[in-house]
This record gives C-alpha cells, sequence and structure tokens, in this order.
C-alpha cells in the first residue's frame, strides 16, 4: 500500500468517525432531549406516561391500560371478579405474566380467534352466564339479553381502559349493594364518569372503569 493510500484511508477514516460523532450527538442525545422537553413542556401528563390518580393525588394507575379488580383465588383456583368495584372488559390476550399479575397480559393483542371458534364461543357463553349471575341482586335481575358484547369480549389491544355506558349501568345495582350505597348514587358517579365521542361524532361513548372505581372508593370512604 502506497503512502497515499494510507494517507486517503486515514482520512475516510477521520471522516467516518466525524459523522459517527456529530450523528450520535445529534440524533442520541440532542433530538431526544429536545423531544422530551417540548413533550414535558406541552403535554406533562401523556409524556409521563398518562398517570391517574385519586382525590389525594396518588398514583393508581395509567389512565391508558386497563386493570383488573379480583379476588386472591385460593390454592390452585384462579382469582375471581371483587364484585365491590366495576370490572372492565374481559382481558384474554396473547400471554400471561407471573409479574403483573393484576392483568392477564404479557403482550397487547387480541385473541385472533374467528366469529364460529368453538374456544372463543366457550368463552362468551360462560363470560354472559357469569355477568348474569354475578351482577343480578335481590332486587334486580338481569337477562342474558341484557348483556353487551364488551362484557364478554376483549378489545383489539386487550388492554381496553373502557367500557360502553350499558356495561357500568348493568354493574349499577350490584355495585351499590355491596357498597352499602343507593342505586341513584352510583347512577349519578356512572353519568359523571361517561365521555362522549371525541370532538362529537369520533368513536362511541364510553366510561374509564379506573376513574370510575377511584371515585367509587373516594365515595364510600366519605
Amino acid at each position: 500500500m502506497t503512502k497515499n493510500s494510507v494517507r486517503r484511508s486515514a482520512r475516510l477514516l477521520g471522516a467516518g468517525l466525524r459523522a459517527l460523532l456529530v450523528l450520535t450527538l445529534v440524533c442520541g442525545v440532542l433530538y431526544p432531549l429536545t423531544v422530551t422537553g417540548v413533550a414535558q413542556a406541552l403535554f406533562p401528563g401523556r409524556a409521563d406516561g398518562s398517570k391517574a390518580r385519586d382525590a389525594e393525588g396518588r398514583v393508581v394507575g395509567s389512565a391508558l391500560i386497563g386493570q383488573r379488580y379480583d379476588l386472591p383465588g385460593k390454592a390452585g383456583e384462579e382469582p375471581r371478579p371483587d364484585l365491590r368495584w366495576f370490572q372492565p372488559r374481559p382481558s384474554r390476550g396473547l400471554g400471561a405474566s407471573t409479574v403483573n399479575t393484576r392483568y392477564e397480559l404479557l403482550l397487547s393483542g387480541a385473541t385472533n380467534r374467528s366469529g364460529d371458534n368453538p374456544e372463543l364461543l366457550a368463552w362468551v357463553k360462560a363470560a354472559r352466564a357469569a355477568v348474569v349471575r354475578e351482577n343480578s341482586t335481590a332486587t334486580y335481575r338481569v337477562r342474558p339479553a341484557d348483556v353487551p358484547p364488551d362484557a364478554v369480549t376483549s378489545s383489539g389491544s386487550g388492554l381496553d381502559p373502557h367500557i360502553s355506558p350499558a356495561y357500568a349501568a348493568l354493574q349499577v345495582h350490584r355495585v351499590a349493594a355491596r357498597n352499602g350505597l343507593t342505586v341513584r348514587e352510583v347512577e349519578r358517579l356512572v353519568a359523571r364518569h361517561t365521555e362522549g365521542r371525541t370532538l362529537g361524532f369520533v368513536g362511541e361513548p364510553r366510561v374509564h372503569v379506573l376513574g370510575l372505581n377511584t371515585a367509587l372508593r373516594d365515595l364510600v370512604r366519605n
């Protein structure tokens, strides 16, 4: 290799190293810091994970991720719903986690089963029977025809934090009875936590389960 070739290779190597350092500084340091700073300044809540807080300011979860309200199961049994609380949609997904036992998901995703899949049909029938049984009280009887679709099916992500107003209304009598409240009190609570369509036309009316249960806990404590 000639001296000119060595010098040319050294120049190319030096140029490559300078480009690497500049791109690392711009793309790996300055750009992330700028985006993070802008996000913190303009959207602090979303930038921090859309944390949901109770009346005392304590973080109780993320407003974007559903969570279950279960009682621990006995030895060898699955956890069972804590019927004092409004229940979310079923959370069947791609897998379970031994760390996050609050929700039956390790990965976000749907069941990927067709509408006539025997296993899916069995899940829906069992879920509908459970909804009827668990939400019927001495003075209120739930009919199978009253059970809305979101009460027996998981969302496409499996992480939906919302339920329909119809599913929330179906649970009102049970929640009132379990917490020593009047039906009217719980109905007003649901109404305050019912969100309309975004911009008046996008999506469907919905109820945020975590926000509703947090307000329910505060109401019971008072």
